[in-house]
């Protein structure tokens, strides 16, 4: 597709990099208008969103080295090249939660209260970076003969040129649209706190077992299983958020309290 918009001397506008720090700034502002229907002042959201998207960074950044340390053991000075695509999910999500709770419970926030903000931040915010994912050619997808593959041509993208391959990063963008909708929604409506962080839990990792199956580039296997690292972290995902949306639930129609959901005083 366009890795890059334009070059002037030796400074490059890389596609990739706009779409994620458009994402993060449409999220952030996303976070900033819940949190005033929540109670929550822009500036905790605001001072949140700068640890939290950094610790995402390396996290994800971490956890796509990890799962290709062959090449990155060849090539260490490209761990910091994020402007050619590499980013997982996951990896941004242990760390991003890793720091919710730091900061819920230095602040007086509850997990859930935190997690139920960022969510729909999250989702849209991952909708739009995705695209710059389509863009760079990185998170590519598998050959396929349908009508709607994706040929890559440019010499500097990713994927693998001249071949027909599922847009995956149009797929998952999409998918990460609709779960923004549904949070949204559900943020009104919602009957307890964790319901909108759990939900979006569930969505999207139902979304990545979904999707790994039309993934082209090389996931690395776990443990000779058949399933990517990706998948079995997505499982794990869901099995947990499963289980505590049920919890959760559970406990808010007999009003039994919830020990993660007291605030600090």
């Amino acid at each position: 597709m366009f890795p890059d918009l334009f070059s002037i001397g030796p400074l490059t506008l890389h596609t990739y990099g706009l779409f994620v720090a458009t994402g993060l700034v449409v999220g952030i502002l996303v976070a900033v208008k819940l949190g005033k229907s929540m109670g929550i002042p822009p500036q905790h959201v605001m001072d949140m969103a700068f640890v939290m998207v950094l610790s995402g960074l390396i996290g994800s950044r971490l956890a796509y080295v990890l799962m290709n340390i062959p090449y990155y053991s060849a090539h260490p000075l490209d761990m910091v090249k994020l402007w050619q695509g590499g980013l997982v999910f996951s990896g941004a999500l242990i760390s991003g939660v890793a720091v919710m709770i730091w900061y819920a419970r230095s602040h007086g926030y509850t997990l859930w209260q935190m997690g139920d903000l960022w969510s729909p931040a999250a989702a849209i915010g991952q909708s739009i970076g995705r695209i710059g994912c389509f863009m760079a050619g990185c998170c590519y997808g598998k050959p396929t003969d349908h009508w709607w593959g994706v040929t890559f041509t440019d010499p500097r993208s990713i994927a693998p040129l001249h071949i027909p391959l599922h847009p995956t990063q149009l797929y998952s963008s999409f998918v990460n649209l609709i779960i923004f909708i549904v949070l949204i929604i559900l943020s009104g409506k919602k009957r307890f706190e964790g319901q909108v962080m759990l939900w979006f839990l569930i969505l999207h990792s139902t979304g990545r077992l979904l999707m790994e199956r039309f993934r082209g580039d090389d996931r690395g296997m776990f443990f000779g299983t058949g399933w990517t690292m990706t998948q079995v972290l997505a499982m794990i995902i869901l099995i947990a958020a499963i289980i505590a949306l049920f919890i959760l639930k559970f406990r808010s129609e007999r009003r039994i309290p919830d020990p993660l959901n007291q605030k600090n005083t």
